[in-house]
């Protein structure tokens, strides 16, 4: 039986060893390593989802720094590299660590971790995170629904709190979100679907996730996070490209893996990009999967209320994962103060905490907030930060309403990108080439 060490973030990990390595009596998985975002260390996956061949106190997870220290101590033999949106240089580092502790290196492919469904599955991924995912997502959503498929969303996993009662998450209103004490990471990508109207699921086991969401829908939408690719074998994939990151598309895993594995690719944010980038990201994707077809698309800022930011002193606040390990500079709402020509604050001297320390970890970041909420008191130093800046106003780029969430000094504006198709094929065209779909007659 082989000793097994998973690494991951709190996702892909646990999908991994639910699938893989949960029944499978040739492994034994002595524990989780967790990097990428904060408390997840130190806890522990539940016996009551790790099942009765592991230890009443569950299996343990450690930080990823002691990865080799872990090795050695409970005599590893294969580490089980299980997250998503890294460079592949970090990638090669880890392995060559674990083997140097004695241990072999592994990633676990689509064949044996995706789960096959009953019904129609479309999947949105991308190269890097950031790319805009949930807006194509969402349009997707809409475009069933423009036929009267029932739609149910799937989304990649972020389970930051007590995993037991998040094995599955069903959300359908915002007073679900509110019972689930969501955080701000998780409320990006459910709440623009639940004011939509439709359902989301998520969480840790995704065999029951899947199968509940099959009794309510016609179509799964598989809502991706990162740049992973999909939990579930889909009808059709869509990959996104960012040309704002030209050359990430065959330098990060696994997005390199989804943009070989698409039925289409879309290059969005063309509006915002470089020429020469734009002609690099085509070029590669083209080399990399020459069979997908191409979609151009434009991503489109809008403002709720211009005359907010109109030349005034702003904050710019932006989606967290975005503009932290995602390796954005900035995002919408530094887009949407620049078209309304507004001047931007630079908050870094001012802000607190763990915000305070972002900056200090991921130095790409430019004169913007990242709305990190991880837990109670990350989303307690957020507040503080953003009222400790002399503005006019508050621009957000998040899709979440942080007005729920946290009291602002000042008044927000909220920015928000489209995605819009510049000429053919479109996402509708890819679409209805693979399934015959026709309109309901109005109801009289």
């Amino acid at each position: 039986m082989k000793r097994v060490l998973i690494l991951g973030a709190a996702g892909r990990d646990f999908h991994n060893f639910n699938v893989y390595y949960k029944k499978n009596k040739d492994y034994k998985v002595v524990g989780f390593t967790a990097t990428q975002l904060p408390n997840i260390t130190n806890r522990a996956y539940p016996q009551e989802l790790a099942g009765k061949r592991y230890p009443k106190k569950g299996i343990p997870i450690y930080p990823e720094e002691k990865m080799q220290e872990i090795i050695r101590k409970k005599k590893v033999d294969e580490v089980a590299f299980s997250y998503s949106d890294v460079p592949y240089s970090h990638v090669m580092e880890t392995a060559a660590k674990a083997q140097a502790a004695g241990a072999s290196f592994k990633l676990l492919g689509p064949k044996e971790t995706m789960l096959k469904s009953k019904k129609r599955v479309i999947a949105v991924t991308a190269a890097r995170t950031g790319s805009g995912k949930s807006q194509v997502t969402r349009k997707i959503c809409r475009l069933l629904e423009s036929y009267g498929k029932k739609v149910v969303v799937i989304r990649h996993p972020m389970p930051y709190g007590d995993l037991k009662k998040q094995a599955v998450q069903r959300f359908e209103t915002m007073e679900e979100l509110e019972l689930a004490d969501a955080t701000i990471e998780e409320r990006e990508e459910y709440e623009p679907h639940v004011t939509e109207g439709r359902i989301v699921y998520a969480g840790v086991d995704y065999k029951k996730i899947l199968k509940q969401a099959e009794k309510e829908a016609e179509y799964i939408v598989w809502d991706g996070g990162n740049n992973d690719f999909p939990f579930i074998k889909p009808d059709i994939m869509f990959t996104l490209i960012d040309p704002l990151r030209a050359g990430d598309e065959k330098n990060y895993y696994p997005g390199e893996t989804c943009v070989r594995m698409a039925d289409a690719i879309i290059i969005t944010k063309e509006n915002t990009a470089k020429k020469r980038d734009i002609k690099t990201v085509k070029k590669n994707a083209k080399e990399l999967n020459p069979k997908a077809p191409l979609i151009n698309a434009n991503s489109i800022v809008d403002v709720d209320d211009p005359t907010l930011i109109h030349h005034k002193k702003v904050l710019v606040v932006e989606d967290g994962p975005s503009i932290t390990h995602g390796e954005l500079p900035y995002g919408t709402g530094y887009l949407a103060a620049k078209k309304y020509g507004a001047k931007i604050i630079n908050p870094k001297k001012k802000v607190v905490g763990s915000i305070k320390k972002a900056y200090k970890k991921y130095k790409h970041i430019g004169p913007v907030i990242p709305a990190m909420g991880y837990g109670r008191e990350q989303l307690a130093e957020l507040e503080e930060s953003i009222n400790r800046i002399d503005c006019q106003a508050i621009i957000t780029g998040t899709p979440v309403d942080l007005k729920n969430l946290i009291w602002f000094d000042q008044p927000v504006a909220r920015a928000r990108y489209d995605v819009k198709e510049i000429g053919r094929p479109t996402i509708k065209e890819i679409i209805e080439s693979r399934w015959k779909l026709t309109r309901k007659a109005p109801s009289s």
